[in-house]
């Protein structure tokens, strides 16, 4: 029988990210798992030298994950009482990073939503979860946007 002892949770801190703490905290709560709740911010260097400065692509990038280590931590505060839980934000690209920190974490299973991208984004950055799914040696649960979470893309 598999033994889940972590729990890697990819986040983009929307809406929507709540609906996948809910599933990660019932698991965790089930099977008295430790959680890891991990925001990528993007790391954008692809568009170095479009006429776009290094040191602003940096400056802008670490005022991102500056933000985001404060709501992440009020989102794990929030989101995930009563099990064991912590937060990190990280910079990269969000496939790959997800990957790297589940084996860093030692997770056995990873949660994640399915759609963090809409229209646009998605044409240019495609699936994360997708992504995850398809190069992760360890298991992952993928969680369908809510269509009555505000911001869903679903319930747009």
């Amino acid at each position: 029988m598999p033994v889940v002892n972590k729990i890697l949770v990819a986040v983009d801190l929307s809406a929507q990210s709540s609906t996948v703490a809910d599933y990660a905290v019932c698991l965790a709560k089930s099977l008295k798992a430790e959680i890891m709740a991990v925001y990528i911010a993007p790391s954008l260097s692809q568009y170095v030298g479009f006429h776009v400065p290094a040191s602003s692509i940096e400056n802008f990038v670490g005022e991102v994950v500056n933000g985001a280590e404060k709501s992440m931590e009020d989102f794990v505060t929030e989101k995930f009482k009563g099990v064991k839980a912590r937060g990190k934000v990280v910079s990269g690209y969000a496939a790959e990073e997800i990957i790297e920190q589940a084996q860093e974490f030692g997770a056995d299973l990873i949660v994640m939503g399915t759609h963090g991208r809409v229209g646009l984004d998605r044409i240019l950055f495609g699936s994360v979860a997708e992504k995850v799914v398809k190069t992760s040696n360890i298991p992952v649960l993928t969680v369908r946007p809510d269509v009555n979470v505000p911001n869903s893309p679903e319930g747009e």
